[in-house]
């Protein structure tokens, strides 16, 4: 596959996933013929919002989008995955935690706006932050399914899960409740909402014994931004078979729902080479993995017992190891990759 680089510089920072922009109203504000939404991965969520877009003449361009989060500007970090539902988009923390742990509270947290109000900034932006909510129900769906998990390694567990229950105790967190000493460190990279409303969440870690990566579906998302919330239930988890090379540890890097109502996604390294990554101290063999562009489908009726999916090869993405976001438009593929103080957007 050939493709085309298009460079900006966006805040001086890197981005994270791909998400294309749905509101007229948006792209005639901007004289856009096409956008993309991505988010950096720096800083609090109303700091850290970008579009990139094709103008009118063909040319492409990004602009920093201001925002607004109220009472939680400045209260969030790390948002690495997008996703559209019911004219809003919903961007979602990674719930993990720095390279060397422990978890940050500040990761857990999910935030939206309405994309047509994008069209005039400061955009209001409704942070969630979940306090390690979402965290204890995927943790729990993981412990009750059959798959087969790969263990997280001594230090991996000491600096992620003992640290951050060392931390809240010592502080007296409400939250240090829902963390437990067998938990799993999750990184939460990939998000897309079903027909159904439920959201599959593409994990870069926890992987699975065989290094395949997991999606875990939730629902109640948009329940945490009520007047009354309701929290995320975890409903099902899948495994994505047939895509990972023998050998490897393969995490999601995006998840984006396609026309014919199937999902294109793309996986890859469980974290990345060379930043001093815990994880990669226990589990070596999941660094030095490139990015891959895979197909799947969700099964009909769904079951409340993990699934396999199957998955396609759409395209081997090599020598690229950090590609965040996908999509797929007028039957051309976009990429986004994770590059040192600029965005790099890939056309297929």
């Amino acid at each position: 596959m050939t493709l085309r680089l298009v460079e900006f510089v966006v805040a001086g920072n890197e981005a994270s996933d791909l998400l294309p922009v749905r509101s007229a109203a948006l792209l005639r504000a901007y004289g856009a013929r096409r956008g993309f939404w991505t988010v950096l991965d720096e800083g609090p969520v109303e700091r850290c919002l970008a579009l990139l877009l094709e103008l009118d003449d063909g040319e492409w361009t990004a602009r920093h989008v201001l925002a607004d989060a109220g009472a939680e500007n400045g209260r969030t970090e790390d948002g690495e995955a997008l996703a559209h539902h019911d004219g809003w988009v919903y961007v979602f923390g990674s719930h993990f935690g720095s390279k060397g742990g422990p978890l940050r509270p500040r990761r857990a947290f999910v935030a939206r706006f309405r994309e047509d109000d994008a069209a005039a900034a400061p955009i209001p932006v409704h942070v969630v932050r979940n306090s390690f909510r979402l965290h204890r129900a995927v943790n729990d769906a993981l412990a009750e399914s059959p798959l087969v998990l790969l263990p997280p390694g001594e230090r991996v567990r000491a600096r992620f899960i003992v640290e951050t229950l060392a931390r809240g105790t010592a502080r007296e967190k409400s939250w240090v409740s829902r963390v437990t000493p067998d938990d799993l460190p999750l990184n939460v990279e990939a998000a897309a909402f079903t027909p159904a409303g439920t959201v599959l969440l593409g994990l870069r870690f926890p992987v699975t014994e065989d290094g395949e990566p997991i999606l875990v579906e939730v629902a109640d998302v948009p329940g945490m931004f009520t007047t009354e919330p309701s929290w995320p239930r975890a409903l099902r988890t899948y495994v994505l078979t047939g895509v990972t090379p023998t050998g490897e540890l393969t995490g999601f890097r995006a998840i984006t729902p396609t026309a014919d109502g199937a999902y294109a996604a793309v996986i890859g390294s469980i974290d990345a080479l060379g930043k001093g990554s815990v994880l990669l101290d226990d589990h070596p063999g999941g660094g030095d993995v490139t990015s891959r562009h895979v197909r799947f489908r969700l099964p009909d009726g769904g079951s409340d017992d993990a699934c396999r999916l199957g998955g396609e090869l759409v395209a081997d993405l090599a020598p690229f190891h950090h590609v965040e976001g996908v999509a797929e438009l007028d039957g051309r593929p976009f990429y986004v990759t994770d590059e040192d103080h600029r965005v790099a957007l890939w056309v297929g």
